[in-house]
């Protein structure tokens, strides 16, 4: 465990993905400022359709369009308006991505959608939500995986010094495993996917990014060991989600990475965003309980805030990064 390496330097600190507002190179100069060690590709779902986590990552999807019908996503016969705005919002992003971080050098993050996540929120032509048909779930999945190949060979393009780490984010995860993706009428769920089905959906896609990967998970029970078994480098989680301790400790002990969800989305009472100095207690407190050694610490761990940051305001939005910042570097001092 000591002489493993890592996808990102000791002490980092990162973004869960999404920013406020909808001026994709003001949140890149926020970001790049904030998290000068692992700075990631903003998302700016404040812009519309197009800009949120699942229209995003299916205008990356190869040979399998979308389109928006009743405010959802659906898989459609042929490419659209809906899934051009998509990929030109994401080509922009791109664009100042490679603008103001030219120069830099080091691990970049991006994220996307993962496949169970996918495969629960986008619906079939003939409706209902592509989870109720094996075989289109596993036709999701390799497009996707094909088109994260095309995504991160763009990113690698656009900033040919940096390294890219590929985050995948699965909210819906432990309902999918669980058999509790309702239904369109409300009346029923949707049939669990068996955990090592699961576990060979996210593989294929792990596997085909070709980068070092971790996975998103900002809700309970993450199963831990499943997301282990795919060849992810780290799981990124909430933690004042976590209620067992015991996964996390095997799953670190294993040799998972940690991105600590250790900042709050939002304010406290006072309306003050935290301390880093509270931050880094935060993370040092769990660690310290998981009892492992604390020169690991910067190492392994990622400060991160809880979730994304969609819904706080800008002033907040930045002054937790930069808590966040901080605190991986008080971590790094230790």
């Amino acid at each position: 465990m000591t002489d493993q390496v890592w996808p990102w330097p000791a002490g980092a600190a990162t973004g869960i993905g999404s920013l406020p507002g909808t001026d994709i190179a003001e949140a890149q100069r926020i970001v790049l400022g904030e998290l000068p060690a692992l700075p990631h590709l903003p998302e700016l779902p404040a812009r519309g359709p197009g800009a949120d986590l699942i229209g995003r990552t299916a205008g990356l999807l190869v040979e399998l369009p979308v389109e928006l019908y009743a405010a959802r996503w659906r898989i459609a016969p042929r490419p659209g308006r809906d899934v051009r705005r998509a990929r030109d919002l994401m080509e922009r992003d791109l664009d100042q991505l490679a603008e103001q971080a030219e120069e830099y050098a080091g691990p970049v993050k991006v994220q996307v959608g993962g496949p169970l996540t996918l495969a629960a929120s986008l619906e079939l032509p003939i409706g209902g939500r592509m989870l109720r048909d094996p075989g289109a779930v596993r036709d999701l999945t390799n497009s996707l995986a094909e088109g994260l190949r095309g995504h991160v060979a763009a990113v690698a393009r656009r900033l040919p010094r940096a390294t890219v780490l590929l985050q995948l984010d699965e909210p819906s995860m432990p309902t999918v495993l669980a058999g509790r993706v309702p239904t369109e009428s409300g009346l029923g769920a949707y049939r669990a996917v068996d955990p090592s089905v699961a576990a060979s959906l996210l593989r294929t896609v792990v596997e085909a990014a070709g980068v070092p990967t971790l996975v998103h998970c900002c809700a309970p029970d993450v199963p831990l060991e499943l997301i282990r078994s795919t060849g992810a480098v780290g799981v990124a989680l909430d933690l004042g989600l976590l209620t067992d301790l015991d996964p996390l400790g095997e799953a670190i002990d294993a040799g998972l990475g940690l991105l600590a969800g250790a900042a709050p989305t939002g304010p406290s009472a006072a309306g003050r965003a935290p301390t880093s100095a509270q931050v880094a207690d935060r993370v040092r407190q769990l660690w310290d309980r998981l009892g492992f050694p604390r020169r690991r610490l910067a190492e392994q761990v990622v400060v991160t805030p809880a979730c994304g940051l969609a819904h706080a305001t800008p002033q907040y939005a930045r002054a937790v990064l930069a808590a966040c910042r901080d605190a991986g570097r008080r971590l790094a001092e230790d």
